[in-house]
């Protein structure tokens, strides 16, 4: 089996480390040319200094060749990249399962990450592509800690064929069928994830944090719904558990940027601190944009919006959400 992982973030690597521990020939793509030359002489990639470099794992900053006849490529290039990385990649290339494990909507077209790539590929991504996600970090996932994700694809033979490929006994992978909603629930619990963390900065306690997660579970299945998906899904692993990790943890960068805002940071200073991406100051913007395009109230989502781009204080955010019109609850 040859697979190339698109991408060598502290994610991207944890996927080629854990498929090249299952024997796999796995190729590492990257566009940093000392990365790869470092990691070529077997010096530990810098996320993870305790982790020797597998073997069965190589690495290119040729995307030609890092695409030329595989039996499977994963994308791990972030939710902002994917189109123009995909836009350089032969379309002719594109022969085998294309597994998406980055998580967001585009800002521009408002397009989920399986929609982006049908656009930039068109027919080439006929049957191709596929989802990765649920409650999953890089530095646990790499160090064999137990998780479980969802392989999602409107193709059923993808599906369980990419289901198959990641998993290992650490690493359980669910088939799913709803692309929509597995899609929706990892773009719209980033958002939350940073009005957690807000919360927690503010030092508002667990209650506020449990209000926050049970109606941001409401507002992606409200979402969700809107375009396709199904209910069940955003109550499973790429929903509801996805949400749950990331919106408890340290480890998740949304949480973490949530909590920098809570200090009186503007976005681009957290994000500066943070050094990464974080895909939920990104997504902030398309899901609610996406959610007045399709009139679905998403409250949570607009005051994150407006802590980030309409500078809102943390606490005009929370009385926004704190003022809100009582109604009987229905989820």
């Amino acid at each position: 089996m040859k697979i190339t992982v698109l991408g060598s973030g502290s994610w991207g690597y944890a996927i080629a480390v854990l498929l090249a521990s299952k024997g796999y020939e796995v190729l590492l793509w990257t566009r940093d040319k000392e990365l790869a030359k470092n990691l070529s002489e077997k010096k530990p990639h810098p996320f993870f200094k305790d982790i020797p470099v597998p073997e069965g794992l190589t690495w290119t900053t040729d995307l030609d060749k890092a695409t030329f006849k595989r039996d499977m490529i994963v994308e791990s290039v972030t939710s902002e990249g994917l189109r123009s990385v995909f836009s350089e990649v032969p379309k002719t290339n594109v022969t085998c399962p294309v597994v998406i494990s980055s998580k967001g909507i585009e800002k521009e077209t408002l397009l989920t990450l399986p929609e982006v790539l049908t656009d930039v590929l068109g027919g080439y991504a006929k049957g191709k592509v596929a989802l990765l996600s649920g409650p999953s970090f890089a530095q646990e996932v790499i160090r064999g800690k137990p998780t479980s994700v969802v392989a999602a694809s409107d193709n059923e033979e993808v599906m369980r064929f990419v289901a198959r490929c990641f998993n290992t006994p650490t690493f359980r992978v669910y088939p799913n069928s709803d692309v929509v909603g597995v899609a929706f629930g990892g773009s719209v619990k980033n958002v939350i994830a940073v009005a957690c963390g807000v919360s927690d900065g503010l030092k508002l306690g667990a209650s506020a944090r449990a209000a926050l997660i049970t109606r941001g579970l409401h507002e992606m299945r409200k979402l969700a719904l809107s375009a396709g998906g199904r209910a069940e899904t955003l109550n499973g692993l790429s929903g509801m558990g996805d949400l749950i990790a990331t919106c408890s943890s340290t480890l998740s960068r949304n949480y973490s940027f949530g909590k920098l805002l809570s200090e009186g940071k503007t976005a681009e200073e957290a994000l500066a601190q943070i050094g990464m991406v974080v895909e939920g100051a990104y997504t902030a913007y398309s899901v609610e944009m996406l959610a007045r395009q399709k009139e679905v109230p998403l409250p949570i989502t607009a005051a994150v919006y407006g802590l980030i781009y309409e500078h809102l204080s943390p606490m005009m955010a929370l009385q926004s959400l704190m003022q809100r019109e009582v109604k009987e609850e229905h989820l």
